[in-house]
């Protein structure tokens, strides 16, 4: 008899007999896969005087708990509701009565004289540095890992023209004072380099896991900034989460900044867009950019009217989202070869490493085991090669909690397993 080969999850196999191919085969769907879904895995398999081989196996997936952003969070009810009796009008020309509406209301909750609303949190982010930066070759200073620096596609600098010059982020998503100091270029300075005009911050800072920047850190970049004759940009993505963390209002946060990027669509829900914050003449100057950038819609209300709905009764749920976050990542922390810094989770972000015996050499990683969780319903995204991210949101149940718990138990138990 030739050998039989099967892959289920992470674990692949070769047998040398067809009776010792069934055995492990029912071993490893007891490792990987719920009772019920064993019961409906169909396996394909090949028989001939040549060679025996499974083909395929297809097993329906009973269950998605999906975390790889807040993003992926579906309208509720009370929101499809509101779009579907939204008040509307032209928005390009300023008539939008409900877009008008969540533009005063957020730039109430922000303390900013005015507001508007743009597609996405890239493009508030870009019109923001756009408008303080107003001459190409102008220069921005942030972080080394900060969402506008590597996710935002480069559009500060390819359609701006404007230079970004990075600092490091510190493991707690802040940059030191000095170096911010220490990097600022200015006008009466060496005439080979771009004159710094913005500082940008991002609070929380994702890439740092979620992590809060502190008021009075926020307020001493913003000293500095004056000091220096520059403004001062927040990218809030997650500003609602940070105000809730910490305990403190949205317009204490962002008092010290000209502009603000708050994201509608990430912690709190909404389904589409964000809201740019400041005073009256940097919104003026925004809406020019928009409608440059192709960002002027028409009747937005149908959108505003969700996102109305997210700032109502979302915000008061990001608290679960993090003590969720907490206990997710204890549970991890418990599970061998997994390592969470727990004392790091402050928000809904977090991410968790894979230790391996032989770094150089390894045998599972952060890709495998994003693939092997799909299989069981789970969806996180890899970051780097030992690297997992995962973002809690209003739409993760408790029982659902426990199924990821239970997938990753199982997922590392049977790697251990085939390991040794």
């Amino acid at each position: 008899m030739h050998p039989a080969c099967v892959l289920v999850g992470p674990i692949f196999f070769v047998s040398d007999s067809l009776s010792s191919f069934r055995n492990r085969l029912n071993h490893s769907l007891t490792l990987h896969l719920e009772p019920q879904a064993r019961k409906h895995t169909c396996i394909y398999l090949i028989i001939s005087s040549s060679r025996t081989k499974i083909i395929k196996m297809v097993t329906p997936v009973i269950r998605t708990v999906d975390l790889r952003s807040d993003t992926v969070t579906k309208p509720t009810e009370s929101m499809r509701s509101a779009m579907a009796n939204a008040e509307v009008d032209d928005d390009v020309l300023g008539n939008d009565p409900t877009a008008v509406l969540l533009e005063r209301e957020v730039a109430e909750i922000a303390g900013k004289e005015a507001a508007m609303f743009v597609p996405s949190g890239t493009m508030g982010n870009l019109i923001s540095v756009l408008v303080h930066c107003d001459e190409r070759g102008s220069e921005v200073i942030l972080g080394d890992d900060s969402h506008i620096h590597i996710y935002e596609n480069g559009g500060v600098s390819s359609l701006g023209g404007v230079h970004p010059r990075t600092v490091k982020n510190e493991e707690d998503g802040t940059m030191e004072i000095s170096s911010i100091e220490a990097a600022v270029r200015s006008p009466k300075g060496d005439l080979h380099y771009p004159v710094t005009k913005l500082i940008c911050l991002e609070n929380t800072q994702a890439n740092c896991g979620g992590r809060c920047l502190p008021i009075e850190y926020i307020d001493k970049v913003g000293e500095l900034a004056k000091k220096h004759g520059l403004k001062l940009h927040i990218d809030g993505a997650r500003i609602f989460n940070a105000s809730v963390a910490l305990g403190v209002p949205v317009r204490r946060i962002v008092q010290a900044a000209d502009s603000v990027s708050i994201c509608l669509s990430k912690g709190i829900g909404a389904p589409v867009g964000s809201v740019i914050v400041g005073s009256k003449s940097f919104i003026t100057k925004a809406r020019w950019l928009r409608k440059t950038l192709g960002g002027g819609m028409r009747q937005i209300g149908v959108l505003c009217a969700a996102a109305l709905v997210a700032l109502r009764e979302n915000v008061a749920k990001l608290e679960d989202d993090h003590k969720n976050a907490k206990i997710l990542a204890e549970g991890l922390n418990r599970i061998e070869r997994l390592k969470v810094n727990v004392a790091a989770v402050e928000t809904n972000i977090f991410y968790w490493q894979i230790y391996v015996d032989l770094p150089k050499d390894p045998k599972f990683g952060a890709e495998d085991a994003c693939k092997s969780l799909e299989v069981l319903g789970v969806l996180v995204i890899p970051q780097t090669t030992f690297r997992i991210r995962i973002v809690l949101h209003h739409q993760i149940s408790d029982s659902d909690l426990d199924y990821v718990l239970s997938c990753f138990e199982k997922l590392f138990s049977s790697v251990a397993e085939e390991k040794a």
